[in-house]
């Protein structure tokens, strides 16, 4: 029976290391898949594989801050939107992903996207002339699908403004017969509100906080399998569950940062599993308006 079989056998080969290499381990970005985000993956290339005509379907994601939103989306882009050279020796960027302007502005979107290509292009050209270029982009990658990342900023400026960013974005989606996807705070959803067409565009699918439940425990589970530890801690046993549970809120990015200071604690102290007590030591106030306090 393998030692460490609580572990994923791709990151078996961590346990070898020292520690400190581990404690290096832990802060490495990695994927831990569960229902809902691979539900947003299908729908993500369902998308993406849609032919195109003259009213593309287009998606708003909305969630809580710091709950994967954004993990979700570089996911996407790593298994659907590498670029490529096709047959013709043309460059292929599949998905395009830009964040928004921290106000609503047309021309900071533009600007945005044009970043995503690497392209020279000067900020003080007109706002058409931008455009242009941005459509003229596109259609050279063939980039089939457009995301806004913290579509939510768009709710920053002036009702006009918003309605100028709303209107270019509908406008390339009708040029280029591409799915635009936003993503972002539940406060995203206000931005389509400006208008009903824009409302009427966009599907929303939400990204919920956990539940005590089943499905919590799986992730919990998940998520042990990526710790380097040399020994189970059970963490989806429903006393460390509902413990989590309680601390993180709910909240993935809340979790796994807790998560990751219990596995230090753990390989710094020599323990080398996570129990209730570490669990408790490492204990965040809830947070208020946004902030995460450490305690102890």
């Amino acid at each position: 029976m393998n030692e460490y079989e609580h572990i994923h056998p791709d990151f078996r080969h961590v346990m070898s290391l020292t520690d400190s290499e581990r404690l290096s381990f832990l802060d490495q970005p990695r994927w831990i898949g569960h229902k809902v985000a691979q539900h947003i993956l299908d729908t993500l290339q369902g998308l993406l594989l849609k032919p195109n005509r003259p009213r593309m379907p287009n998606l708003l994601i909305v969630g809580d801050s710091n709950n994967g939103k954004t993990t979700i989306i570089c996911r996407f882009r790593l298994l659907c939107g590498q670029g490529y050279v096709n047959e013709d020796a043309e460059p292929v960027k599949p998905v395009i992903v830009a964040e928004a302007p921290p106000s609503a502005d047309e021309k900071g979107l533009y600007i945005s996207i044009l970043e995503q290509f690497f392209a020279p292009y000067r900020a003080t050209d007109p706002t058409s002339k931008l455009r242009y270029q941005v459509i003229h982009l596109f259609r050279s990658c063939h980039v089939r699908m457009l995301v806004i990342d913290e579509f939510h900023s768009l709710l920053t400026g002036s009702p006009v403004k918003q309605r100028e960013v709303m209107n270019a974005i509908k406008l390339m989606c009708n040029e280029l017969a591409i799915p635009i996807v936003g993503v972002g705070t539940r406060e995203a959803v206000r931005v389509l509100h400006s208008d009903p067409q824009h409302a009427s565009r966009f599907d929303v699918l939400s990204l919920p906080l956990w539940e005590l439940n089943a499905d919590f425990q799986r992730l919990l589970a998940g998520f042990e399998k990526i710790l380097p530890l040399r020994q189970r801690s059970n963490l989806h046993s429903p006393e460390l569950a509902k413990l989590l549970h309680t601390i993180s809120e709910g909240n993935t990015g809340n979790l796994q940062r807790l998560l990751v200071e219990c596995a230090r604690e753990a390989i710094k102290s020599g323990k080398e599993h996570i129990d209730k007590s570490i669990v408790e030591s490492k204990a965040w106030l809830r947070p208020t308006r946004g902030i995460r306090e450490l305690v102890g």
